[in-house]
């Protein structure tokens, strides 16, 4: 089991093309942990944001009725994807890990993968 602070390590080190990295507390809108980034880029700013987006879609989950679960939200930017994963289970309800990526440098289907593997890993 990993703390989340070397999950968001591994992440930000063993990912292709991670930028940035973020343990992030959906209900509040409050980043836990944050790596990465740059002046350009404030995780926590990121972060907070984008608790909006997971928010905006659990709204509109239940509206429709729908009763499967979020295992993540992929935003594609021209220079970047923006990878969201919510956590289940050993008290991660109410947290996502956050992920930024090079997309010139990128694998998505691996970065998925490896986000996915960090997440089952982490003990909050």
């Amino acid at each position: 089991m990993a703390n989340s602070e070397t999950a968001l390590k591994e992440a930000l080190t063993s990912i292709e093309g991670a930028t940035g990295v973020a343990l992030v507390d959906y209900t509040s809108g409050m980043a836990l942990g944050t790596l990465g980034g740059s002046k350009s880029f404030d995780m926590n700013v990121a972060a907070a944001g984008n608790t909006d987006v997971i928010r905006a879609k659990m709204r509109t989950m239940e509206m429709l009725g729908l009763k499967g679960d979020i295992e993540d939200v992929l935003i594609t930017l021209s220079d970047q994807y923006h990878l969201i994963r919510l956590l289940k289970g050993r008290g991660g309800n109410g947290l996502f890990l956050y992920l930024v990526l090079d997309s010139s440098r990128a694998n998505l289907a691996m970065a998925r993968h490896q986000l996915k593997r960090i997440e089952e890993a982490l003990e909050v």
